[in-house]
């Protein structure tokens, strides 16, 4: 008769906690970080898929690990915000709201489910001061931290975040507060322990701006993101990106004629209507 394998529920979770490290170990690392403006939300990315996103008005999204699995998770934040923000106030809709939502799904798929997430994901909300400004990190467990200021996600986290750690401050501008970001990515990674710099094809920047009205996210890239890692200061505001969907435009004046009561001026339907069509008396006679 054989015997039934058995595994004590300890081992079961140190398992699916390993499997989880190992696989959000071998993606890029991202880090979130308050300046003086809001949050900047930098990702090493050299592929068009997207690991920082907007969530709802203030708030916004980071993941790193498995695309698939944190691309599901992403979707379905926005869908809860937008239905709660309809349902009762968009005010209601909070950074806390989400990130007790997605610690609830991760708990749930890591002890229920046979294979665990491999995702550790970032939410984030601007507020009107520095402040009032939240990241909340939640792990593939479904563990939830307030992170104070900054934080790193990744194989390679601690390492990145002893360098934020050093140097960051909330009072700095966004050209200071990029770089620092850029040149804590690229302290691990490199050939022999050494530091790499990365530039703005590597990289994929958002920021919460508090200082918008509305929707505070934007995305910087392109040339924009180039002047700002060379240490510019002098970007005009317009040419730092905006919204991944922005709301329509506003439409053009409608005509007020319809196209079919425009009739040829030889037709009886556009005759003077002050003028018997008949030419006797007008009513038939």
């Amino acid at each position: 008769m054989a015997m039934q394998f058995y595994a004590s529920p300890e081992q079961v979770q140190r398992d699916r906690s390993e499997y989880a490290r190992k696989g959000i170990a071998r993606g890029r690392s991202a880090v979130v970080l308050t300046y003086e403006g809001g949050i900047l939300l930098v990702a090493e990315n050299i592929t068009t898929l997207r690991k920082i996103s907007e969530i709802y008005d203030k708030i916004g999204f980071a993941a790193v690990g498995r695309y698939n699995e944190f691309e599901s998770l992403r979707r379905a934040g926005i869908r809860m915000a937008d239905v709660n923000g309809y349902s009762y106030d968009r005010r209601d809709v909070t950074g806390r709201f989400l990130a007790n939502a997605y610690t609830q799904t991760l708990g749930a798929i890591f002890t229920e489910t046979q294979k665990p997430y491999e995702v550790e994901i970032c939410i984030a909300q601007v507020g009107a001061s520095p402040e009032t400004d939240e990241l909340y990190r939640i792990t593939y467990d479904g563990s939830v931290m307030d992170e104070p200021g900054f934080m790193a996600m990744g194989g390679q986290a601690e390492a990145i975040s002893t360098v934020l750690r050093e140097r960051h401050d909330g009072a700095a501008d966004l050209p200071t507060a990029l770089h620092l970001a850029a040149e804590a990515l690229g302290s691990v990674g490199g050939e022999n322990g050494q530091a790499r710099t990365l530039d703005a094809k590597q990289l994929e920047v958002a920021v919460l701006d508090r200082r918008r009205k509305g929707r505070a996210f934007r995305r910087i890239q392109g040339a924009a993101l180039t002047t700002l890692l060379e240490g510019e200061k002098d970007v005009p505001e317009k040419e730092l990106g905006d919204v991944d969907a922005a709301p329509p435009p506003p439409a053009t004046d409608k005509p007020t004629v319809s196209a079919a009561s425009e009739e040829e001026p030889n037709s009886p339907e556009s005759a003077d209507p002050a003028e018997p069509a008949d030419g006797v008396n007008g009513d038939g006679s």
